[in-house]
């Protein structure tokens, strides 16, 4: 038999789509054609899998090897295509009998040794199988747990292409995926540890309800950092759906921990102001890998000493925090990554960052606007929740009579206010207030008497308002209403938000 195919599965962004790696052998001057879309990392595959077939004992055929990876228009990424395309050479070549591996999709990256390398994407590689019909696959060993929490699908792991000959071969059982490790007990920051910022905690509070993005500006150690920080912690779990976006966005970039746990918890990310546009945004040749703000789905993007940033990485949220998702292009064709996160940002008053009222700051006015101008108008138009926190005062930092309320406390409100709008918006496909489009809160029956908006269109009128704005500020009043048990908001729910939108008194 001069030909064969085995079926792998590549990776578009954090869509994974099946593949089939066929093989011809043919008469002729020994050599390898690959063809299918791949990159420089397929291309360098021949030498790894000869290599790797010639170490594990195994003749490698010379003749001319023609691979051809289906469906050809896909663009083809990666080493995971390894040790599918060494079982087809050995099957072509009639070293190896196929017939065990009919309907099984097998990923893994070959060693010159011929051991089986874990690879990047396994998770949204074998949910794209499990969707396509497919119900075995073959994983490398460190990725077998991953793999394995996709129902329905019967995973087997493989720490060599010596054992995966044998296995085809002589029927030599390959490993089961070990048991996930169980859940990891709730822990971290704690807001019970915030003293006083009575309005920080509040704003916190109704930006993890309504999934609001949320700006926190003031003088350094009035605790911008710490209510960040601790946003996380009164976030309800994901659900399956969530968790397995995060997950798998998580298994692309590398950084999923081990233990073959989906990700429950919301994910914080904190990147450091010296961070460029592609590591925020997501970006890279070939294949784009994800950025922070995607890496942050469902989670928290905390940007502290926002200013600090470079204007075009501020710049590039702007799109993802309106659309919920990131589209990369590139000259051989695009990438999409989902980006659903809650931005938080966090600003000193100016460069020197002296506490407030310090002889010292010799910052002129001009200085400090110029300082929080590189917060551009409209990224602050899409941040719904602006407030100025004040320095905290020595009776709120040492009075231990009166204990702050813990996450776990705020976390059940939230929790409740989450479920209220989730059952309001079920028909609309939406969970949350910050989803909802304006046009939908503006009609019957969701339009709020003209009585209990007069001073927000009264602020769009005087131009103090945008359009979105205006929007924002009804969104918010929704997740107040919810905060505080009720089915709708009224007047003094717009007045709140009016505040938490300007950081003024109303």
């Amino acid at each position: 038999m001069s030909y064969a195919r085995v079926l792998c599965v590549g990776l578009v962004g954090v869509t994974g789509h099946v593949v089939q790696v066929e093989a011809d052998l043919a008469p002729g001057l020994p050599a390898v054609v690959i063809s299918g879309l791949p990159d420089s990392a397929l291309h360098e595959a021949r030498d790894r899998v000869r290599a790797a077939i010639v170490n594990s004992g195994q003749r490698w055929p010379n003749r001319r090897i023609t691979l051809n990876l289906l469906p050809a228009t896909l663009p083809k990424f990666g080493s995971a295509f390894d040790l599918a395309i060494a079982a087809a050479v050995l099957g072509g070549s009639g070293e190896l009998p196929l017939v065990a591996l009919d309907g099984v999709a097998i990923l893994g990256e070959l060693g010159l040794d011929g051991t089986v390398r874990p690879v990047r994407g396994v998770l949204p590689m074998v949910a794209a199988a499990a969707r396509a019909g497919i119900e075995r696959v073959i994983v490398p060993v460190d990725n077998a747990a991953e793999a394995a929490v996709i129902p329905g699908l019967r995973v087997r792991a493989v720490d060599t292409l010596h054992r995966l000959v044998t296995y085809v071969r002589d029927g030599t059982p390959l490993a089961a995926p070990p048991p996930a490790d169980p859940p990891a007990a709730p822990g971290g920051p704690d807001l019970a540890e915030v003293a006083g910022q009575g309005v920080g905690r509040r704003a916190v509070e109704v930006a993890a309800a309504g999934g609001h993005h949320l700006a926190l500006l003031g003088p350094p150690g009035a605790g911008k950092t710490m209510l960040a920080e601790r946003m996380p912690s009164i976030l309800p779990e994901l659900d399956d759906e969530a968790a397995l976006e995060v997950t798998a966005l998580h298994s692309i970039a590398g950084l999923l921990p081990p233990g073959g746990r989906l990700l429950r918890r919301p994910p914080f990310q904190a990147p450091h102001h010296s961070a460029t546009v592609p590591a925020l945004v997501g970006g890279g040749s070939g294949l784009a890998r994800p950025g922070a703000v995607s890496l942050a789905h469902r989670g928290v993007l905390f940007l502290d000493e926002a200013p600090e940033f470079s204007k075009g990485a501020l710049e590039a949220l702007r799109q993802p925090l309106e659309a919920g998702r990131v589209q990369l292009a590139r000259s051989h064709g695009g990438t999409e990554y989902p980006a659903r996160s809650q931005l938080v940002l966090a600003a000193n008053p100016c460069p020197c960052a002296r506490p407030a009222g310090d002889a010292s700051c010799e910052c002129t006015p001009l200085v400090r606007r110029r300082y929080l101008g590189r917060l551009s108008g409209p990224l602050l138009d899409r941040i719904d929740v602006q407030v100025t926190l004040l320095p905290v005062r020595a009776a709120e930092l040492m009075d231990a009579a009166v204990a702050p309320e813990s996450s776990a406390t705020v976390a059940a409100r939230v929790a409740a206010a989450r479920r209220a709008a989730a059952e309001r918006w079920a028909g609309s496909g939406r969970r949350l207030n910050a989803e909802i489009p304006g046009p939908q809160l503006r009609q019957p029956p969701w339009r709020l008497p003209a009585a209990d908006t007069r001073e927000l269109r009264g602020r769009l009128d005087a131009g103090s308002l945008s359009a979105r704005g205006f929007d924002r500020v009804i969104r918010m009043a929704w997740t107040i209403a919810d905060l505080d048990g009720r089915a709708r908001p009224d007047g003094e729910d717009v007045r709140e938000a009016i505040q938490l939108r300007t950081g003024e008194r109303v």
